[in-house]
């Protein structure tokens, strides 16, 4: 079985191994390879591939976030669990970049991975010198449309939901979104695809992404802060609301960033975080994956049941508590859920009482007006 491919394509090609693969200019090349005229050159030899490959990733590393050392504790656990997270706070407290760091403390991705995300940039249009190595990070603006951010138009290419595929999808300001917009989440949140329906075609892409949403209090951005807001509660009662309940309920963490005390922000530190966390992160994903084929987030109930592994104490306390708060039987799972994680990145092969007392502090902080 021979196989042709496109010269430019090589260094993607290159890291496949594969046997009779065939790198050609033109179709007059594979005539003269199958006449035996001018035999091309088989590609065999990988050992350089790593040289021409995409593998750089331009993140904030987390040394450069002063404070908000909660925040990034949150966002190490969403990391290793796959889990969705919601930062809600006022403007200018650095929601934005600790959501842009965060692509660096993923782990690389896979080869099968890197051939799947490769090939869904590649569909929609984008040149690549290589495979991409890196977990990529997709951040439309709120005023992007629909077919840009769900996919579709004349030739159906998929859109910043799928090309987040295998990383992270990044919505800034979520509830500046047009409402339509934030709704098409709720598929690819819930199956990891995308279903794109127009007259000519139905498609479905994959869309397994790790959502970072980033949202204000209110439209001004100071309710419940020092600052004086100068918002209706009608219009915070609306604002809050463009975020619907299906869509809170599959964010798993909830995380409220705090001001920063000014006489830390000109601190300086000459030490780098973001690797020692991504090799926690690492570590943590590789004890999920060894009970099963899905992190943390993807765990069904009955997968839950199975990994949790929760002490007697832990459960009691929990179950007191949802009985106190009143939480829901999907928010108790999902409690569970990063709990789990949070064990697995301290190495506890039990979900023991702390981790139970942190998943907690993750759930949706409901504010009265």
């Amino acid at each position: 079985k021979l196989i042709f491919f496109p010269k430019d394509n090589s260094a993607q090609i290159t890291p496949l191994n594969l046997k009779n693969a065939y790198p050609v200019k033109s179709l007059r090349e594979i005539v003269e390879h199958l006449n035996g005229n001018s035999p091309a050159a088989v590609v065999t030899d990988s050992a350089n591939a790593g040289e021409t490959v995409a593998n750089n990733v331009d993140a904030i590393d987390f040394a450069e976030i002063i404070g908000q050392e909660n925040a990034k504790r949150a966002l190490t656990i969403a990391a290793a669990g796959g889990h969705n997270f919601l930062l809600s706070g006022p403007p200018g407290t650095g929601k934005s970049m600790l959501a842009k760091a965060f692509i660096g403390i993923l782990p690389p991705l896979t080869l099968a991975e890197s051939l799947e995300t490769t090939h869904i940039h590649s569909l929609a249009g984008v040149e690549l010198n290589g495979l991409i190595h890196h977990p990529p990070l997709r951040s439309p603006h709120h005023t992007a449309s629909a077919v840009s951010v769900a996919g579709g138009g004349h030739t159906m290419k998929p859109g910043e939901i799928s090309m987040a595929h295998n990383g992270a999808l990044f919505l800034d300001e979520l509830p500046e979104f047009p409402r339509s917009i934030i709704e098409t989440l709720r598929q690819p949140m819930e199956d990891a695809v995308i279903t794109i329906s127009r007259a000519q075609m139905t498609t479905t892409f994959p869309a397994n992404f790790i959502l970072i949403a980033t949202s204000n209090p209110c439209p001004c951005g100071y309710y419940n802060t020092k600052k004086n807001c100068t918002c209706s509660a009608h219009e915070i009662l609306r604002y809050q609301k463009k975020i619907s309940g299906p869509i809170l309920d599959r964010i798993d963490i909830h995380f409220s960033v705090a001001t920063v005390d000014h006489s830390n922000l000109l601190k300086r530190t000459h030490h780098k975080e973001s690797p020692t966390i991504r090799t926690s992160v690492i570590a943590a994903r590789k004890r999920q994956l060894s009970r099963g084929t899905v992190l943390n987030a993807n765990l069904n109930n009955e997968g839950i049941k199975r990994a949790a592994n929760i002490t007697e104490d832990a459960e009691i306390f929990l179950n007191t508590a949802a009985q106190k708060m009143d939480i829901s039987a999907r928010s108790y799972m999902k409690t569970i859920k990063i709990a789990r994680t949070i064990a697995d990145i301290d190495n506890s092969s039990t979900v023991d009482l702390q981790h139970i007392t942190e998943a907690l502090q993750y759930r949706p902080k409901i504010s009265s007006l």
